[in-house]
C-alpha cells in the first residue's frame, strides 16, 4: 500500500510539473519576442555569443557588477555577457519559472540557500561537467575549504563562490575604556561578563547602549563545538550537546539584558541599514557580531569612527577559529543554452585562472577572497593596508573549521525551524533543552514525510 501511495504521489507531482511547464512554455513564446527586443537593445557586441546573467544586486552594488561584466566583455571577443538585475524578493521564483519553462539565464549569482533543492530537482549543472581536469585540480588545490563546502551537494559542485562571508566582532574601544576593560576579551565567558559593564541605561532604566549583540544561534553554535551538520560523516547533528550549551548561553545573555527591554530598544533602530544608519555607528552597540561588508560601509559612512574588529571568542572548551559562513555564488542552470560561455565568465570573475586580475573585483565589492592567491595579490594587500580591520575576516575565512548550511534538500525547512525554536527560547516560552528537542523532532518528521513521498535523502 505504501508503495502504491508513493507512486500515486509521484505521478500527480509529475503531471503537475508537466502542466506548469507547458503553461510556462506558452507564456515564454508570448513574451520571448519582447524580451529578445529588449536584450538586443542592450547589446554592445551583437556579433558575439550572448550569455544571459541574472543577479540580485541593486543600487551601488549593481554598479560594481556592471563594471565586472563590462571588463569581462572587453577582455575577450567570443562572448557577450548581458546582465539583468532581478528583484531579490522574487529572483528565486523568476529563476524557477525560467528553468521550468525552458527560458532560464545562462548563469545566476545567488546568496540564498537554494543549491540542494535546485540540484536535487535537476535544475543545476555540476561544475565537474564544465571544468577541465586542470581547472578542477586548480580549484581543489587553491580554494579555501569553506569555498568548496558552500557549493557542494552529494559530492558535486553546483556553486562557485565569488565572495565568501565571515563573521567577527565589531567593537568600540571607547566603550571598553569607559568600562575599565583593558583589552578585548579572550573567551566567550569574558565577553558576556564584560558586556554587562558596557551596557548603558537612561534615568528611566531604558537601554541606551547594548553591551554585546551576538549572532544568531546557527552562526554561534560552531564556536561551542557544535553545528547543524557534520561534513565528515555527512550527518545532521541537530541535537549535539554543544548546540544546547550555545543556546543556553544566548538565552542567559538575553534574559540578563531583558528580552522585552532589548526588543523595545531595537525596535527604534535601523538594524538592517547598509549605509550610515547602522546602529553600531551611532554607538547603540558597544560590540556586535556582523560580517565583513561593514568594513567598507564604515569607511564610506563613518570614516572617523574609532572601532576595531576581533574574532568571535570561543567559550572555554569550545572551538576557536570555528564559525559559520555563506556567500555569493554562481549557479549554471541545466537548461541554460550557453554553458561554456557561462563557465568562462565564472572563471573570470572568481579568479580561478587569473587571481591577480580578479583581485580588483573583490576589492571593488569589499568581498572576501576564494584563495590565498587572490589575498596575496598586490591590489588586495593594499586594500587590507587601507582597511586594516578587514584582516580579521581574511584570517577567519581561511579557517578549515568554518561550517556552512546543511547540504540537504530540505535546507530551508531546517533554517525556518532553527529560527522558530531559537525565538521561542529567547522569549522564555520554552527551555533551551525543549527547543533543541523540538527542532530535532520536527526535522526528523519532515525527513520521514519526504521519504513517504518518494524523495531519496
Amino acid at each position: 500500500m505504501a508503495g502504491e501511495r508513493v507512486s500515486g504521489n509521484l505521478k500527480r507531482w509529475i503531471r503537475t510539473i508537466v502542466a506548469v511547464a507547458m503553461a510556462l512554455a506558452l507564456v515564454g513564446l508570448y513574451f520571448a519576442p519582447q524580451r529578445a527586443t529588449r536584450e538586443t537593445a542592450l547589446r554592445k557586441y551583437p556579433n558575439r555569443i550572448p550569455v544571459r546573467f541574472w543577479h540580485m544586486w541593486s543600487a551601488e552594488w549593481k554598479d560594481v557588477v556592471d563594471h565586472i561584466v563590462d571588463q569581462y566583455n572587453k577582455s575577450q571577443d567570443k562572448y557577450e555577457v548581458i546582465a539583468l538585475s532581478v528583484p531579490g524578493t522574487s529572483g528565486d521564483t523568476k529563476f524557477l519559472l525560467g528553468a521550468m519553462g525552458g527560458d532560464p539565464p545562462d548563469v545566476m549569482a545567488q546568496w540564498n540557500p537554494v543549491i540542494p533543492t535546485w540540484a536535487e530537482g535537476g535544475l543545476l549543472t555540476p561544475y565537474e561537467e564544465l571544468m577541465s581536469p586542470e581547472e578542477k585540480a586548480l580549484f581543489d588545490r587553491d580554494a579555501y575549504p569553506i569555498v568548496k563546502r558552500i557549493g557542494r551537494y552529494k559530492d558535486k559542485t553546483y556553486g562557485i563562490p565569488i565572495g565568501v562571508n565571515a563573521n567577527a566582532v565589531f567593537y568600540l574601544p571607547k566603550a571598553l575604556r569607559e568600562a575599565g576593560i583593558e583589552q578585548f576579551p579572550k573567551t566567550w565567558e569574558e565577553l558576556v561578563t564584560d558586556s554587562a559593564k558596557m551596557t548603558k541605561y537612561d534615568s528611566h532604566g531604558q537601554l541606551t547602549r547594548l553591551g554585546f549583540l551576538p549572532g544568531p544561534w546557527a552562526v554561534t553554535m560552531a564556536l561551542f563545538g557544535g553545528g547543524l551538520y557534520d561534513f565528515k560523516s555527512n550527518q545532521l547533528t541537530l541535537d549535539n550537546p554543544a548546540n544546547l550549551r550555545c543556546l543556553e548561553s544566548l538565552v542567559a545573555l538575553r534574559q540578563r539584558d531583558g528580552y522585552e527591554q532589548v526588543q523595545r530598544f531595537q525596535s527604534g533602530l535601523n538594524t538592517q541599514s547598509f549605509a550610515g544608519g547602522w546602529p553600531f555607528i551611532a554607538g547603540y552597540y558597544a560590540a556586535a557580531v556582523d560580517g565583513q561588508w561593514r568594513v567598507q560601509q564604515l569607511a564610506k559612512y563613518a570614516p572617523d569612527l574609532e572601532y576595531a574588529t576581533a574574532p568571535i571568542p570561543a567559550p572555554l572548551g569550545g572551538a576557536p577559529g570555528a564559525g559559520f559562513s555563506g556567500g555569493n555564488f554562481m549557479v549554471i542552470p541545466r537548461s541554460g543554452k550557453q554553458k561554456a560561455g557561462a563557465w568562462d565568465f565564472v572563471k573570470y570573475w572568481s579568479g580561478l585562472t587569473n587571481p591577480e586580475r580578479a583581485a580588483q573585483f573583490y576589492v571593488d565589492g569589499g568581498w572576501l577572497p576564494l584563495s590565498d592567491k587572490i589575498a596575496s595579490a598586490p591590489i588586495y594587500k593594499k586594500y587590507i593596508h587601507d582597511h586594516p580591520q578587514f584582516q580579521t575576516f581574511v584570517d577567519a575565512v581561511r579557517s578549515p573549521d568554518l561550517t556552512a548550511q546543511p547540504p540537504v534538500a530540505y535546507q530551508v525547512f531546517i533554517n525556518d525551524k532553527v529560527t522558530k525554536v531559537e525565538d521561542l527560547a529567547l522569549r522564555g516560552e520554552i527551555s533551551p533543552k525543549a527547543a533543541v528537542q523540538q527542532l530535532s523532532e520536527e526535522v526528523h518528521r519532515e525527513i520521514a514525510r519526504r521519504k513517504e513521498l518518494g524523495y531519496d535523502e
